[in-house]
């Protein structure tokens, strides 16, 4: 067969009269689909009906990965659902052309193969996936777009493991490893990478039967049974997301028990999914997946390559800090003052990694990256130094005096802060423009985002390689000017110190969670202090209030005198027993019917003001800062979307009415931006 030149794709026919098909998107980094490339796919699949080959193997010629999914700025294009309807549609004619050709297919994963390529890969015969790769990760997550797969996914990927198994895959939006995969039966193997090819060959030439689902799974699929396992998959999603702020999952869940697998099951899967990328929520999570990437950016501006790095404080923040750098490759020494206060911090560390890592050899390799180093002897082999001692000023300022003189001129210094000024900070050091804050977020193996801080000292160098040593940690870094607070926590106080307020106006905590959780926000106030610590939340609320003004709950200071800082010591505004809040009989007074406004509106009226300040550059960067960094409700986009979404007029004149009720930590900061129309980029 004569080979053609494509923009996107590489062909080549080996001696075997075996195809290899090679993804290969122009201009770009990572493989995603969008029309183009499925134009020549068209074009191929022409081809191959036209001069069958012994087959075909699908893989892809990018370092990165295999498929990443669909492009979604195409979703921006539709207009209307007809057209969205269209186009799916044809995509899914496509996948079923290729899934109906004469001959064996093989889709050959190495990296991540998500949403649409994972949907491209169930239509081949076979799928094998490289086990050496780490990042080989496959699945369907469209759920946290706010839509589910529309390319075949709901269809073929229950055909193939069962329904039970394959609806929890992708109501979750989970991503599996090559192992993983292997194991649910949604690739047929995994393989070393040098061992790719042969596989490749084997199913090619041998043509095995094609793995199918064991009987008793495949009757979940059928009709009279799908609505009572619709009603338990319902049942157990309520619990985690509701209906009016996530959808998606919902209408994954109609779509399967009114059409299982059956002949109407695609074009229903293509009217639901359409549906979808109209509502609020979808346009929300693809928007923030937007500035995800954009974050994503900023860490690839500098050519920095550390190896090493060294922590010194081994509290909760530093000892993780440092388990995740060893978890992500890289050499870590951990400092504290005494081994005995290391310990706790490598025992976590060895909790973390077993949990993660799975296998034996690969726990043990991430425990020798990580040393406990009481006496310090890493500062002056770190290409890397985090300070994460106690946030206390004359503290930190006597960490880098002591290792100024010590560390690697090259060598990033940063310091963990939430609250101190930089500039302050760095007076200590004899050239402060080597100094630059990066704040993780507790906890910080699961949190994805970092504030990457500058005052007026730090050089643009400094910068650049810390926005790269957080990418290189597969962090988010979010640029923050270094004003009191930063952007998070600044934002995030008020809302908390409001809910204390209720909380001294008799109203329970119970009730003030249930209000944000019933708004959207992952966990209530009260639970997120008693998590990160009264402590840390009365320092940080002691320091802000020293720049910013206002005044810290009486309440807040009374329980930690009392040594009641929260999960940690087993009471806070809640009582712990074995971790979990024990249910309180509590005597309390109504609710307040303005109370979700007085907590969230001080949010916005706090983020108009940094963003005046130029605490972050746009709208889009708040937003950022309270998705990734503060879990604020993602389906409604963040905290400036949420002001657009309301109307900032109405917000200004609502603040206005909360000041003259309550005080002026209610009187809406100065600032155009309310008048404007559009604080966001």
């Amino acid at each position: 067969m004569m080979m053609k030149t494509y923009q996107h794709w590489r062909l080549t026919q080996d001696e075997q009269d075996i195809v290899w098909l090679y993804l290969d998107r122009a201009k770009k980094s990572m493989n995603t689909l969008n029309a183009a490339v499925f134009l020549e796919l068209s074009d191929i699949l022409d081809r191959f009906n036209k001069a069958p080959p012994r087959g075909v193997v699908l893989a892809s010629a990018k370092s990165k990965g295999f498929i990443a999914g669909a492009d979604l700025y195409q979703f921006h294009q539709f207009e209307t659902e007809k057209e969205a309807f269209e186009q799916i549609r044809k995509v899914q004619i496509l996948f079923d052309r290729w899934e109906m050709l004469p001959f064996p297919t093989v889709a050959l994963i190495s990296g991540v193969c998500l949403g649409g390529g994972t949907e491209f890969a169930l239509a081949c015969c076979y799928r094998i996936a490289d086990s050496d790769n780490q990042s080989t990760q496959i699945g369907l997550p469209e759920v946290k777009l706010g839509l589910h797969p529309g390319w075949g996914g709901t269809v073929r990927l229950p055909k193939l493991i069962g329904a039970v198994a394959a609806i929890s895959i992708m109501l979750s939006g989970r991503l599996l490893s090559a192992k993983e995969a292997e194991r649910q039966g949604l690739i047929d193997v995994a393989v070393p990478k040098r061992q790719l090819q042969r596989a490749a060959f084997y199913y090619i030439l041998n043509k095995p039967k094609p793995k199918t689902v064991a009987m008793g799974l495949q009757l979940a699929n059928i009709s009279w049974l799908r609505p009572l396992l619709g009603k338990i998959f319902q049942k157990k999603l309520a619990v985690r997301a509701k209906q009016s702020h996530y959808p998606a999952p919902y209408a994954l869940i109609r779509h399967w028990v009114r059409h299982g697998v059956g002949p109407k099951a695609m074009e229903s899967e293509a009217r639901s999914i359409v549906k979808l990328m109209m509502t609020p929520t979808a346009r929300q999570l693809i928007r923030i997946f937007f500035i995800r990437e954009r974050l994503k950016r900023l860490g690839i501006k500098e050519d920095f390559l550390p190896k090493r790095v060294h922590v010194i404080g081994a509290g909760t923040m530093g000892g993780d800090i440092a388990a995740w750098c060893a978890f992500k490759g890289f050499q870590v020494t951990l400092q504290d003052q005494a081994p005995q206060q290391i310990a706790p911090a490598i025992k976590r560390a060895y909790q973390f990694f077993s949990q993660k890592l799975k296998q034996p050899h690969l726990i043990q390799a991430a425990m020798d990256r990580l040393c406990p180093d009481s006496l310090g002897y890493g500062v002056c082999k770190a290409d890397v130094l985090i300070e994460a001692v106690f946030e206390d000023l004359a503290t930190k300022k006597s960490v880098f005096k002591k290792v100024e003189g010590l560390v690697k001129p090259e060598a990033l210094l940063a310091t963990n802060t939430s609250s101190l000024s930089l500039s302050e900070i760095a007076t200590a050091l004899d050239n402060p423009d080597r100094l630059v804050g990066l704040h993780f977020f507790n906890p910080v193996v699961s949190m994805p985002l970092v504030e990457v801080a500058r005052s007026e000292l730090v050089s643009d160098v400094t910068i650049n390689r810390a926005l790269s040593f957080v990418g290189q940690i597969d962090r988010l870094p979010l640029p923050v000017a270094s004003k009191p607070g930063f952007l998070v926590n600044r934002i995030l106080m008020p809302y908390l110190m409001e809910a204390m307020e209720l909380v001294n106006e008799g109203v329970s905590v119970q009730a003030i969670d249930q209000i944000a959780l019933d708004f959207g926000m992952p966990m209530g106030p009260m639970t997120l202090v008693d998590k990160v610590g009264l402590d840390i939340c009365l320092s940080v609320a002691k320091n802000l209030t020293i720049y910013l003004g206002g005044e810290v709950p009486e309440r807040l200071e009374t329980l930690v005198e009392q040594g009641n800082l929260g999960l940690k010591t087993g009471r806070g505004f809640y009582t712990y027993q074995d971790g979990r809040p024990v249910k309180q009989q509590e005597i309390q007074s109504a609710v307040p019917v303005d109370a979700l406004d007085r907590m969230v509106l001080r949010m916005v009226n706090e983020a108009v003001a940094c963003l005046s300040e130029g605490v972050v550059k746009d709208g889009d960067l708040v937003d950022a800062g309270m998705v990734f960094g503060a879990g604020f409700a993602p389906f409604r986009g963040g905290v400036m979307q949420y002001a657009l979404a309301q109307g900032y007029k109405t917000l200004y004149q609502r603040l206005e009415e909360l000041a003259e009720q309550y005080g002026d930590r209610f009187k809406p900061t100065e600032s155009d931006l309310w008048f404007q129309g559009g604080v966001t980029s």
